[in-house]
């Protein structure tokens, strides 16, 4: 199966540009970036193996804000092992040590998978961490090939892998079905549109990269973003969290008449002024 690769709409690039930088000037939007963005809790950069940062991305799903803790405990464990040993583990070696996380078994069979998938791309010379890499073929392959992968998880584990900066911005459920109406994007229905609204959203820093770069500056953000990259991490980490701070409940402060008004937030028209 292949998805071909939207470009983003003058429109869509706009819309995009103007949430961000929205949520960008939000303080507590702004807190959780800079509390996440050089050493995001969930993908750590302590772990050096490839390998293990892929199954860390597969076995933080179904893991809430507030367990994250123990998730890391749980990941600081496996990496501590290293993942050639995870893989001879037994099932019940491995169900102890995912235990305090939940779905045991969803976790060994995606490491199962993770791990035949591997030796699979290393017999057809792929290296998913390389530079020239296929990025939007790995995530197709990936979501394929690991057993409990959908897109979402497929984009994360390939992020991860590849490091924060790589140009990937992982797309969840909420963002499929609470930013894209925010944003008035029409997103095709089922799985596929996770991966057209990650074209959408890189298509869109790619087009503005400057313009994108200059919020992070103007906002006075406190993250360290390497030259000649796009902030797709910084995009990627301000609407994940405008969208759990913000759209999940949704907030009493947001706009009804979102993406039509700029002001998204703590405008005239939630208070029935305008």
């Amino acid at each position: 199966m292949t998805i071909e690769r939207v470009k983003a709409k003058p429109l869509e690039v706009r819309r995009v540009h103007r949430l961000v930088a929205r949520a960008a000037s939000l303080p507590d939007v702004q807190a959780e970036v800079e509390a996440n963005h050089d050493e995001n809790r969930w993908w750590p950069t302590s772990i050096s193996d490839p390998r293990v940062r892929m199954l860390a991305a597969g076995w933080s799903t179904r893991v809430s804000y507030r367990t994250v803790e123990t998730y890391a405990r749980v990941i600081t464990s496996a990496d501590a092992r290293d993942f050639d040993s995870l893989v001879a583990a037994t099932d019940g070696e491995l169900a102890s040590l995912v235990r305090p996380i939940g779905l045991p078994q969803t976790r060994i069979d995606y490491l199962r998978s993770l791990a035949e998938l591997l030796r699979g791309w290393e017999k057809e010379g792929v290296d998913p961490t390389a530079e020239s890499a296929d990025c939007d073929a790995l995530v197709l392959d990936f979501a394929a090939r690991v057993r409990g992968a959908s897109y979402k998880v497929a984009q994360c584990a390939l992020l991860t892998a590849r490091g924060y900066h790589c140009g990937i911005i992982p797309v969840d459920s909420g963002m499929v079905t609470k930013l894209a109406p925010a944003l008035g994007i029409a997103l095709p229905s089922g799985a596929v549109a996770h991966e057209r609204m990650r074209h959408i959203l890189e298509s869109a820093v790619h087009a503005s990269s400057a313009e994108f770069r200059s919020l992070v500056t103007d906002n006075e953000y406190q993250v360290t973003i390497p030259e000649g990259v796009e902030p797709t991490w910084w995009v990627h980490l301000v609407l994940i969290y405008f969208k759990r701070l913000y759209l999940n409940g949704p907030a009493p402060q947001l706009c009804r008449r979102r993406p039509v008004c700029s002001k998204v937030v703590d405008c005239a028209h939630r208070t029935g002024r305008a």
